[in-house]
């Protein structure tokens, strides 16, 4: 079991950067893939970023590659998401994610644990 808190969203204007935070309970968080998903209102959950366990192998969307940076501290059992050149299109909540999965780590489905979410707002 996997318990998971992001924290560090907010207001911010175009330009700005933010960085989130996930906290996870639990031992074997090192164990796990994780992720960073978005939804904006009245849109399905989107894939942003994903971190696997060894915190080496990272993979991002199309819409964030060279603006976001996905990371991880198995010592401090966190995941974090650095935004920079936050757009108005990224206003999302955003979730943290924990997979035991090893394939279609893009897909929602394939986690198995999910936090409460983080509301980022980006004003043009």
């Amino acid at each position: 079991q996997v318990h998971l808190v992001e924290s560090g969203g907010g207001l911010v204007q175009a330009g700005d950067s933010l960085r989130l935070s996930c906290a996870a309970s639990g031992r074997t968080f090192n164990s796990y893939t994780m992720g960073w998903f978005r939804q904006a209102p009245g849109k399905e959950r989107e894939f942003v970023a994903t971190i696997r366990k060894n915190g080496v192998s990272r993979s991002y969307a199309d819409s964030v590659k060279g603006r976001f940076t996905i990371s991880r501290d198995n010592a401090k059992n966190a995941v974090y998401l650095q935004m920079n050149s936050l757009k108005p299109e990224d206003t999302a909540v955003y979730y943290c994610a924990a997979s035991g999965g090893l394939f279609n780590l893009r897909v929602p489905d394939v986690y198995n644990y999910w936090g409460q979410g983080t509301q980022v707002t980006v004003s043009s």
